[in-house]
């Protein structure tokens, strides 16, 4: 097996302008010389321990074939499917929603395999708030980064399924400043998640009530396109193998999960060391099915269905959109 070496490529500002420019003229952009005959795997963003289970996989040889695998992290700016559309990268990690919406806008997308089997999105106030449900937010201010995203999906349905309408409170949009923007009263419940903004306000000392929206969403899931699927499925099920083989991992030896992560993630010490040894379980713990035990790739079709429906009738997607283009088990086992 070639293994590539354990770092990662962003691409600078001017390499996605360039991308952009070739784009817009009708150019196919050429594959950059750290691609060519790798498989690459599209992380988004900064690296972090949410990511682990790919670590993992690439560190102990997870990913089995004669294939080179090159984990790769988004440049900052980047569109979360730009990469894939472009060719440039063969997998990416997002969530079920986006995907679903991606596809309903015409791209290319298919998930192959579920991540996170429990949704992370959850409403945060502080501990002496008088908002317990989201019915409760009524009339309040509530902050989230923007109108994109698991977080502005997860509040437009949760609104909706409570009876609320955007006007019946206030909505901010306060970017990644949920910590500051809560703990100084800018405003009274903010939307974040369960493996990393309850955890940042647990850690700053602040006591906070966490309110499940339970929205009926599929959370982040590996994904690829249609065409790529079908011209190599082998390779297809050998990233969901690794990648499940380093979820279990992950879940069942968090320290060897940690000492792995050291070698892909930067200033891996201090504060940076600290907040990852929290992270890693809360995060191991979305990967579960309903048992809490089972770690399984395969979708439940009917999540699939009602996510639909509920995008749908808060205007996401148009009424309509089949989700079983966006979703297949063909190459995920149980």
């Amino acid at each position: 097996m070639k293994i590539t070496s354990r770092k990662f490529l962003v691409r600078s500002g001017a390499a996605i302008v360039l991308a952009a420019t070739l784009a817009l003229t009708g150019c196919t952009p050429l594959t950059p010389p750290e691609f060519e005959d790798q498989t690459v795997v599209g992380l988004t963003f900064i690296p972090n321990i949410q990511f682990a289970p790919f670590y993992n996989a690439d560190s102990e040889g997870f990913f089995t074939s004669d294939v080179s695998f090159y984990l790769r992290h988004h440049g900052v700016g980047e569109g979360l499917f730009t990469a894939l559309a472009a060719g440039e990268e063969d997998f990416v990690v997002a969530g079920g929603d986006e995907i679903l919406q991606a596809r309903s806008q015409g791209i290319d997308i298919v998930a192959v395999a579920a991540y996170y089997t429990e949704y992370p999105v959850r409403i945060i106030v502080p501990e002496d708030s008088d908002i317990y449900t989201v019915a409760d937010l009524r009339g309040h201010n509530i902050g989230f980064p923007g109108q994109f995203g698991e977080n502005w999906f997860a509040l437009l349905i949760a609104l909706k399924e409570a009876g609320l309408t955007q006007e019946d409170l206030t909505l901010s949009e306060i970017g990644y400043t949920n910590l500051p923007s809560l703990t100084t009263g800018k405003v009274d419940a903010v939307v974040g998640f369960a493996n990393s903004d309850v955890i940042n306000f647990e850690t700053a000392g602040f006591p906070v009530r966490v309110i499940d929206p339970a929205v009926p969403l599929v959370s982040i899931c590996l994904a690829t396109t249609q065409a790529y699927a079908d011209a190599n499925p082998q390779i297809v099920r050998i990233v969901i193998d690794g990648m499940k083989k380093g979820m279990v991992t992950a879940s069942n030896d968090p320290e060897l999960t940690l000492t792995i992560a050291a070698d892909y993630i930067p200033s891996f010490r201090d504060e940076v060391l600290a907040m990852a040894e929290v992270v890693l379980p809360a995060t191991a713990q979305l990967f579960l099915g309903t048992d809490g035990v089972t770690i399984s790739p395969q979708f439940d079709p009917a999540q699939w269905t009602a996510m639909a429906q509920a995008m749908a009738s808060v205007g996401l997607i148009p009424e309509g959109t089949d989700p079983t283009l966006a979703f297949t088990n063909q190459y995920a086992t149980s």
